[in-house]
């Protein structure tokens, strides 16, 4: 197989009216240094499928093949080539022009006007205005090879401007749309797209609009789609399994002393450290360290709700019952940072390391949306791995919010008499992966897997005091940070 060269060629060319040019061409092609993909195209690559460079060069050829065309319709929108191919132009004339990998449609149009920004070289991409109007028009063919995105792709993309630059932003486009429509005698057009426009801002008629996260904004239920994809995502991974109910005893003290350790480990995996001697302390006398007031707080907040056999009773039964579980619980764990605004939703954005959460203004939507598939499962494991999952990724609170999710899960499996979950301090690095897997890599197989993992464990938990229980999990190397141990199940 023939080796690319190592010579400073660039990867595309182009055949050349230019006797100079042609002559290089020539020599290069003689001495095999590039060679021929389509007409009048060559280049130095001489491994590569043809379609793949065509694809790595698409807005080189276009610039060099059609100059002074603008990108227009859903390419200017996308700023790409569809995923089977597909590339649409204003230009002087109708044509189509398939390359390998490449199916370029020309469309007779306006020319660049005033405002069309350069997107390389000799090649105009419409400006966002008039792509917006392009894509008002319609399109005979589906899929891929329409020159328009859906309606309903099209009120995704608007309500992500309103997402990112406010009602203002989105009032902004439709002025420029306005001006740009007298300008390319694309009246009706602009009416389509005002109607969207005035849907989306609770100003039209939300009968103009198609799409679900179009028509939660219009109604005030704005929501976070990508999140909404991952709960669809991590239902479908549980709704069809069968899960263990590992039952505990009822026994009032066994419950109170795993509640110590659920709130101690809980506390602990956020970085409110003490030592089992001092969180006990805190607890027995429910008076906080003075040294450490606010961190007390949050294990006696903690405490006081997993303790409580008749809180962790309750399970939300309508989408408004879980916003206000949320808020009350939240309440109680956050007591004492009152710069957390306790019992409040978050009015800004969060965020964990490279992880951003979902956007303040798409709290309500999304828990709402989240909340229906989490009315559709029944076993009481997917109902708390799911419930779980919801609040962490949401983060709808300033603070506290991985301790909330974790009540909330428990709160699904201790209302059935069974087994809560602790995930031990050896345990924490699993926990965090999986659920950054389930965010990331959009994978829940693993996330089910680690739960089920800490749920088998924690079911062990029956000891009657805090000695017994301490000295159980010290054998299991809970308290051992994740890089020192590994978590034992085996009864001992």
């Amino acid at each position: 197989m023939a080796k690319n060269p190592p010579s400073l060629i660039e990867e595309i060319l182009f055949g050349s009216a230019d006797k100079k040019e042609s002559r290089r061409i020539s020599v290069l092609l003689k001495q095999k240094q590039i060679r021929k993909i389509a007409p009048r195209i060559y280049t130095s690559n001489l491994n590569g499928e043809p379609a793949n460079i065509i694809k790595n060069n698409w807005f080189k050829i276009l610039s060099h093949l059609y100059p002074n065309a603008v990108l227009s319709y859903r390419s200017a929108i996308e700023n790409q080539i569809t995923p089977s191919g597909h590339i649409f132009l204003s230009y002087s004339y109708t044509g189509k022009t398939v390359l390998p990998g490449l199916t370029v449609h020309l469309l007779k149009g306006p020319e660049r006007i005033e405002g069309d920004p350069v997107f390389w070289q000799n090649l105009f991409v419409a400006q966002e205005a008039r792509a917006f109007l392009e894509n008002m028009q319609q399109a005979r063919k589906k899929g891929d090879e329409s020159k328009v995105l859906t309606k309903a792709e099209i009120e995704g993309k608007l309500e992500t401007i309103v997402k990112v630059r406010g009602e203002q932003g989105l009032n902004n486009l439709r002025d420029k749309a306005r001006e740009v429509s007298q300008k390319l005698n694309m009246h009706s057009e602009f009416s389509s797209l005002n109607g969207i426009i005035s849907g989306l801002l609770n100003t039209g008629q939300i009968a103009n609009l198609k799409s679900p996260l179009a028509i939660a904004r219009a109604i005030g239920e704005p929501m976070d789609a990508n999140r909404v994809e991952l709960f669809r995502l991590l239902y479908e991974s549980l709704a069809d399994q069968n899960f263990p109910n590992y039952e505990v005893p009822n026994n009032a003290i066994v419950y109170k002393t795993f509640a110590f350790f659920e709130s101690y480990f809980s506390n602990f995996i956020e970085g409110t450290r003490f030592t089992v001697d001092e969180a006990n302390n805190i607890i027995n006398s429910n008076t906080p360290m003075p040294s450490r007031n606010e961190d007390s707080h949050d294990i006696l907040g903690t405490y006081r709700l997993v303790a409580n056999n008749d809180e962790m009773a309750i399970c939300p039964q309508t989408k408004d019952q879980l916003l206000a579980l949320l808020r009350n619980r939240h309440r109680v764990l956050m007591q004492a940072r009152i710069s957390m605004k306790p019992g409040e939703f978050k009015e800004r954005n969060n965020r964990a390391g490279n992880t951003e959460f979902v956007d303040w203004r798409l709290v309500n939507g999304t828990l709402n949306k989240g909340f229906e598939w989490y009315q559709l499962l029944k076993d009481p494991f997917a109902k708390a791995a799911y419930m779980m999952f919801v609040v962490s990724e949401v983060h709808p609170f300033d603070d506290g919010n991985g301790r909330i999710a974790r009540v909330m899960m428990n709160a699904e499996l201790s209302s059935k008499g069974l087994s809560k979950i602790i995930i031990p301090t050896v345990y924490r690095e699993d926990y965090i992966l999986a659920l950054r897997k389930l965010t990331r890599k959009q994978a829940p197989d693993a996330y089910v897997r680690m739960l089920l993992r800490a749920y088998e464990f924690s079911s062990l938990l029956a000891q009657n005091n805090i000695g017994d229980m301490e000295a159980y999990l010290i054998r299991c190397e809970a308290f051992e940070e994740p890089s020192q141990g590994r978590l034992r199940m085996s009864m001992i």
